[in-house]
């Protein structure tokens, strides 16, 4: 099955099962949801769409936005309206499938307050360009007449993966390939990291079933986003010339989120 993939390459499968711990089934089963969760609202799904936010640049707390979500304490629209809309990406995403119809969708939730209403979920136009804040280039994307061509193999790819059987440490090891291939198409005009990391979690709640959302990679990634960027940069400038035999230290971040 892991020759048929078309974009996902497997050649670090083999050196990241070596470094990642046997262990991992164990931290898994150790998940559990937290005490202050309810049946409408969701710890860890505020942790996930507080920090994802956070990497992009939100000026959001966590203790703030719990207090707004869980008790309906009032903020100024503009201190919440994002998060909120990730939010309800993750909660769609509990709830359906992937497929390239709800990724759209899905991008179109948490999309609602960064992009113009008729890019959201759509592909962009346009060539892409990831600047650093000193307005220095870092990395070109995928022109945008070859990005519906790349986004058919990762959906192809994302197909195949969800009906293999697989370990956990591939199962992870796939979850982190999908959110790296996934950002470095780069296919909307924003909204990339964010849909990017909720792919990663969105693909091991299908394989491993509703405790993916209660893993804290979000927050781990934010923590961590120094070398977050690092681990993205490393693969090189431009699409078509990016070495994903570097990926392996990016790939390694996710175990440490348990």
């Amino acid at each position: 099955m892991l020759d048929e993939l078309e974009i996902i390459p497997v050649d670090l499968l083999a050196p990241y099962s070596s470094q990642v711990n046997d262990d991992l089934q164990e931290k898994w089963d150790q998940l559990q949801d937290a005490e202050l969760s309810t049946n409408e609202f969701s710890f860890y799904t505020s942790v996930a769409s507080v920090y994802s936010s956070k990497i992009e640049g939100e000026d959001i707390e966590l203790d703030s936005y719990i207090k707004h979500k869980r008790f309906g304490i009032e903020f100024l629209p503009d201190y919440t309206k994002k998060i909120d809309d990730l939010y309800s990406a993750y909660d769609f995403a509990k709830v359906n499938q992937i497929k390239t119809d709800n990724i759209a969708k899905a991008h179109q939730l948490l999309s609602k307050h960064i992009v113009a209403k008729n890019y959201q979920g759509k592909f962009r136009n346009h060539n892409m360009y990831v600047s650093t804040p000193d307005g220095r280039i870092e990395y070109v994307a995928v022109s945008p007449i070859k990005l519906a061509k790349e986004m058919e193999k990762l959906h192809h790819d994302l197909t195949l993966l969800l009906k293999a059987r697989l370990n956990i440490k591939e199962i992870f090891f796939f979850a982190s390939m999908i959110h790296l291939v996934f950002v470095k198409i780069h296919p909307f005009n924003d909204g990339n990291g964010r849909t990017g990391r909720l792919l990663e979690k969105w693909f091991l709640s299908e394989k491993l079933g509703d405790k993916a959302w209660f893993v804290q990679s979000e927050k781990m990634y934010y923590e961590n986003h120094q070398t977050y960027y690092q681990n993205l940069r490393v693969l090189g400038l431009e699409y078509e010339e990016l070495d994903y035999t570097k990926a392996l230290s990016f790939l390694l971040m996710l175990p440490k989120a348990l």
